[in-house]
């Protein structure tokens, strides 16, 4: 018998939905643009069966993904579970079976098996779309192809058998300029292993390249960034070991005694000119974007927290997770690989907190580029608890275009019982002008139970909704989404 009302996290406007959906001509509030013709595409976790223990993170639950199907200015709604090796087995059990995140040691001993940790993905991380090929991603493990018509999960993919690392990250980076994904595994090679497997995989999905290198420390490597000609691997904080898993603990915990590391390697090179900048207690989870600024100098401009930002991955030291020190700020990091220094500038852009899921217009990836687009709390229009039925805390209740040349910042306010979720830039079609284009977004909407898509103008965000695409429930929570046109998807 299935059971969340002891999971204390899982009640409420939180309790896991646990079903597949499909909704055509959704309700829309204001006009879709007839332009825009692709998919929505959102890669979250919803929990199949209740976990078995109470303080898992949430990051461990199963992959479930969704779309907004846009054509001629009607769109329809599709969810569906990403039906991995671990989903088929719970289903076949009618039971959860996996312990804590990332540990087998902690698994059922129907399942148990240490040898083979990335059986153990929920693939619900980020969907990746990439030589007209869809794709659910999770750090853990390969990567997952998705039908981009029926959402159905078609398997495991490793490139052919060319992609030798254990895992893939959920953070691929694409080039607009030569159409090459760079991808990496961290843990590469087992559980706790040091090893870090770069690629680039050419335009059509082919393995082209591969680089192997040894990490100072081994930690999340959740996120990356590119140049023109370099690779940028930032992580800081997080640690594991094998004993702590055959402790039974979850995989990571966090030590402020630790320096945020960003390593800088060459694209076209063989690894062995990696170096690695230190910098001080950070936890580097998202980046917006890096280019390279001439003369020996790359910026790099990320959301980065000032230190640990998940209270399920508590401090190896046995002190209380820190709420006041999980803060996100835009900031703009320089490294200067002719310095003899192995450290970094950096500079905080706006002084508020924001949410560290930024976005940007992925047409100038890797190049300079001026516009970075992620949600924030705006103190002066508070959220409404009394109608949104007494939830607590503040929301992400505004979009930001932050403008990282003249430091101005553009907003949207989603409404006072609205929270946020990750935003996506989608460019107007026929426009090569950068930040021209839509925001998109998912609001959670607590007064009335429900989830509402936000389609607004990202170069005018104060005139607020251009349309609403209305659900008649609430959502599974997001991770990240992505934009895919007709053509991209292969559904012209």
């Amino acid at each position: 018998m299935t059971d969340f009302s002891q999971v204390p996290t899982k009640v409420g406007y939180f309790q896991p939905e646990r079903f597949e959906a499909d909704i055509y001509d959704c309700e829309v509030q204001g006009q879709v643009p007839k332009e825009l013709n692709g998919a929505f595409i959102r890669l979250g976790g919803d929990w199949l069966y209740p976990p078995l223990f109470k303080d898992d993170a949430p990051l461990n639950s199963d992959g479930y993904i969704s779309m907004f199907r846009f054509r001629n200015g009607v769109v329809d709604y599709k969810g569906r579970w990403v039906k991995t090796h671990r989903y088929q087995a719970q289903r076949a059990a009618n039971r959860q079976l996996y312990g804590y995140y990332r540990n087998p040691f902690t698994d059922d001993p129907s399942v148990r098996d240490p040898s083979r940790p990335n059986l153990r993905t929920v693939s619900n991380t980020a969907p990746l779309i990439h030589a007209g090929k869809l794709f659910t991603l999770k750090e853990d493990g390969l990567p997952h192809r998705i039908d981009p018509r029926t959402l159905d999960t078609l398997g495991p993919h490793d490139f052919d058998g060319k992609w030798q690392s254990e895992t893939f990250t959920a953070h691929p980076k694409i080039d607009p300029v030569s159409g090459e994904m760079i991808s990496f595994g961290y843990e590469a090679t087992g559980m706790a292993t040091d090893d870090l497997f770069i690629y680039t995989i050419d335009k059509s999905g082919a393995v082209r390249h591969e680089m192997r290198v040894k990490v100072p420390y081994v930690s999340i490597i959740h996120d990356q960034a590119i140049t023109q000609k370099h690779i940028l691997i930032p992580f800081g904080g997080y640690v594991t070991s094998l004993d702590r898993l055959k402790a039974g603990k979850v995989h990571w915990g966090w030590d402020q005694t630790k320096p945020s590391m960003i390593g800088v390697l060459r694209r076209d090179g063989d690894g062995k000119d990696i170096r690695w900048f230190k910098g001080p207690e950070r936890c580097m989870m998202h980046t917006f974007n890096a280019h390279d600024a001439g003369n020996g100098k790359i910026v790099l401009y990320a959301p980065f927290w000032d230190s640990n930002f998940f209270p399920f991955f508590p401090p190896v030291d046995g002190t209380p997770w820190n709420p006041q020190k999980a803060k996100s700020f835009v900031r703009k990091i320089t490294l200067d690989l002719k310095s003899k220094k192995d450290t970094w500038t950096e500079e905080v852009l706006w002084p508020f907190p924001v949410q560290d899921l930024g976005r940007v217009d992925t047409r100038f990836m890797s190049l300079e580029q001026r516009y970075g687009f992620t949600g924030f709390a705006d103190p002066q229009r508070p959220f409404d608890e009394a109608r949104a039925g007494n939830m607590k805390g503040r929301v992400t209740n505004c979009y930001g275009r932050f403008d990282f040349t003249s430091g101005k910042l553009n907003a949207y306010f989603a409404g006072p019982t609205h929270s946020l979720q990750e935003c996506q830039f989608v460019p107007r079609p026929g426009s090569t002008e950068e930040g021209d284009g839509y925001l998109m977004g998912v609001a959670q909407n607590y007064a009335e139970m429900r989830s509402e898509l936000i389609i607004a103008d990202a170069k005018n965000l104060e005139a607020g909704d251009i349309a609403r695409v209305i659900l008649p429930f609430r959502t599974s929570a997001q991770v990240h989404g992505m934009w895919g046109s007709d053509s991209e998807l292969g559904l012209a």
